[in-house]
């Protein structure tokens, strides 16, 4: 039995070598640009930020005019996601309602996301100063940066979300 079994493992390696040359042809190659373009990554620390900044004033023109339509009136959620609120309600006894101002550990985060896939049906057309000031005006709602902040690449690491210390780092000493 184990002989046949190491046999036909042994003629399926060699069928799987002999063919490892062929594609399935599904998609065409990417350049290297087209790569870049996708290369948005914004670490905790900050690293990969783009040089802009943005009020949590500008944001809220930005967001009345792109996200509120998914998002409600000041982030209340509806049909999307509720971007506000939710703060005390992850060590409750009542179900935890995750937002920005109450689950999510980075600002960064905040950042990177928006940038990489926000508007829904247009992600990656905001500009870095478009995003800088939505990632104010959210952190704003949330009772988390004033009402005259402005955030860039400087400011926004800085930021010290509610549930950072909830999270278990992975890489000790690489983040903030």
């Amino acid at each position: 039995m184990f002989t046949r079994s190491l046999a036909f493992t042994a003629a399926l390696l060699v069928s799987v070598a002999a063919n490892a040359a062929e594609t399935p042809n599904l998609g065409t190659p990417i350049t290297e640009a087209e790569a870049k373009a996708w290369d948005l990554s914004i670490l905790p620390n900050g690293e990969g930020l783009p040089p802009g900044r943005g009020s949590v004033q500008q944001g809220e023109l930005i967001y009345e005019q792109k996200c509120q339509g998914c998002h409600a009136e000041k982030g209340a959620g509806t049909p999307a996601d509720k971007l506000v609120g939710g703060q005390g309600t992850l060590n409750g006894d009542v179900p935890p309602v995750k937002t920005v101002g109450s689950y999510w550990p980075y600002a960064t985060t905040l950042f990177d996301y928006i940038r990489r896939a926000m508007p829904l049906a247009e992600p990656q057309s905001l500009t870095a100063d478009e995003v800088y000031a939505l990632s104010a005006y959210i952190l704003n709602l949330n009772g988390i940066v004033g009402a005259r902040a402005t955030m860039d690449a400087k400011s926004l690491p800085k930021v010290k979300m509610p549930n950072r210390d909830k999270f278990f780092v992975v890489y000790p000493g690489r983040f903030p």
